[in-house]
């Protein structure tokens, strides 16, 4: 192998450090203490569905096309998928100069697209991944044992948290063990292998330091083996985003807009995506669900509901604190999540002016004529009313008279390419991430979730042909693909935005032949909407 590149989803020296400090990490150590290392930059938006596309292709999301967890078509949602994904990937430019790869839990890759090599699915594929070979995953199965894309969900049968975050060391097992038996048997030049759950313990865990150490020691350990079995070239760690605790507020970006006079709302629309729309098969015993009593106790608990709702009190939120006093599985068979959401208020997109479609985009978009099926904004009008609304919003201060927003800026600030007008017409970055955004109606102010993504990632690269003495302060996201292509002696493409870091030495940038995008398909798998709300990215 000539290079292997390891995702550490959320990773950030913040968190390393310490467990570097107290000797829980000795093979990452031993990787950063020996090779090029300094904090990743991550992009805008700095969540994992957009910034692991721009991490494996080099470009900003206006060139691959992936913004957020969410694919929109109009008003109309979907989870994004690979087809979304339309640009090159690395093992994609190292196919195309003859060499094999195997990828293991890159997040995006569902379906997976043909080359030379072995490539299994991480986040939003199905449970059962599709996998590339076709066959692969029944092989995998029979060698390394049943394979799983996420941890075991609830059942009726409550589950502990303890087994909850066994679930999550196991699968960072998985994943290790996985990408050995494939490396043994594709023999590749190029190994990816990436690991979610360092991610997932903060949203899941917050706070919980020693869950933290121990699915870092579980992932230190699988490295310690793939190093040995591999033995390559070159190593490139890196991560999508960095994670850190969250001091500020969560602001109601869409409860802003309505004070603004620019959102209209009303009740049990299809809006913003939410968990409303995908809990009631999951979480409501069908026997049950729908009854109304004769005494009104539906009403009642819609008109409760609506009220937690409009005070912050999300799925994930609610669930967590019912699960710690033993209800979560009682008011999941007694109240039909679709009554909370007929009685609770909701943006009307058609009626609107602007919107926040989904936090994690990091901004809103404007309904224009023409572009979205209903618009209410004229197109000779945008510019007005974008420049206006950017002013508001730089406004925008929180109870302690902060500034809610350190940036605001217009799409084309921030993102270029073919697909920049899919994203976002204002993009809005918190002070210093400490503030968080929802799409929720109601006071507008609320308490942030205790963890969440910070800007600052972590790089580290070593290996043969590596000057370790390298200054890489200012390195970015977008570097990473070329800085690997470089490693594997492939000249990166003039379109990346992204350039080779200087630690490491390669060809020159060359134009690469237009990419076929192809069509994209619906993901239409209510499974992993489900986790995207389990994770809070749905509200």
């Amino acid at each position: 192998m000539r290079t292997l590149l390891v995702g550490l989803d959320a990773a950030c020296l913040p968190v390393l450090r310490p467990l570097f400090d107290d000797g829980d990490l000795p093979t990452l150590r031993s990787l950063f203490d020996d090779g090029a290392t300094a904090p990743l930059e991550s992009q805008i938006p700095p969540w994992t569905a957009s910034a692991w596309p721009s991490l494996y292709t080099g470009k900003n999301p206006g060139k691959h096309g992936v913004f957020d967890f969410l694919s929109f078509d109009g008003y109309e949602w979907d989870i994004v998928n690979s087809t979304d994904v339309k640009a090159r990937t690395m093992w994609e430019y190292a196919d195309e100069a003859g060499l094999t790869s195997v990828v293991v839990n890159a997040p995006v890759t569902d379906p997976p697209r043909e080359f030379d090599g072995a490539l299994v699915p991480g986040y939003l594929a199905a449970e059962k991944p599709r996998c590339h070979p076709d066959g692969l995953l029944d092989d995998i199965e029979d060698e390394v044992g049943p394979y799983r894309v996420y941890a075991e969900r609830e059942t009726d049968e409550r589950r502990s948290d303890e087994a909850k975050f066994r679930d999550y060391v196991e699968l960072s097992h998985l994943r290790g063990k996985t990408f050995r038996y494939l490396a043994d048997r594709f023999d590749p030049e190029f190994g990816f292998v990436q690991f979610q759950k360092t991610d997932a313990v903060f949203h899941d865990f917050p706070g919980d330091q020693a869950k933290v150490r121990d699915i870092y020691r579980a992932v230190d350990e699988e490295l310690a083996e793939i190093l040995d079995a591999c033995d390559p070239d070159a190593v490139v760690v890196a991560s999508d985003h960095g994670m850190g605790e969250y001091d500020g507020y969560e602001f109601r970006v869409n409860q802003f807009l309505k004070e603004q006079a620019r959102v209209v709302t009303a009740r049990g629309g299809q809006d913003v995506p939410s968990w409303f729309q995908i809990k009631d098969s999951e979480l409501t015993d069908e026997s049950d669900s729908g009854e109304e009593d004769d005494d009104g106790g539906t009403q009642l608990l819609s008109a409760i509901a609506a009220a937690a709702a409009r005070a912050g009190l999300t799925y994930q939120r609610g669930k967590a604190i019912l699960d710690r006093v033993g209800l979560a599985e009682f008011v999941g068979r007694h109240v039909p999540v679709s009554v909370v959401f007929a009685a609770s208020e909701s943006v009307d997109f058609a009626a609107s002016e602007a919107y926040l479609r989904s936090p994690s985009e990091l901004g809103i978009r404007l309904n224009v004529e023409g572009r979205e099926p209903d618009g209410t904004i004229p197109e000779s009008e945008y510019g007005a009313v974008r420049k206006a609304l950017i002013d508001e919003l730089r406004k925008a201060t929180t109870p302690d008279r902060e500034p809610v927003f350190e940036r605001v800026l217009a799409r084309e600030d921030v993102f270029e390419g073919p697909y920049a007008e899919e994203a976002v017409d204002i993009v809005t970055v918190p002070t210093d991430f400490e503030h968080s955004l929802s799409a929720l109606i109601g006071e507008q102010f609320g308490d942030p979730e205790p963890w969440n993504h910070k800007l600052d990632g972590v790089v580290s690269v070593s290996g043969t042909g590596v000057d370790t003495g390298t200054d890489l302060s200012d390195a970015h996201l977008f570097d990473i693909a070329p800085t690997v292509l470089a490693t594997l002696g492939i000249a990166p493409d003039v379109e990346m935005d992204g350039r080779t870091l200087p630690c490491v030495s390669g060809p020159e940038a060359t134009e690469y032949p237009e990419f076929d995008v192809g069509g994209r398909a619906r993901t239409d798998d209510d499974e992993v909407a489900s986790r995207l709300a389990d994770l809070g990215y749905l509200e």
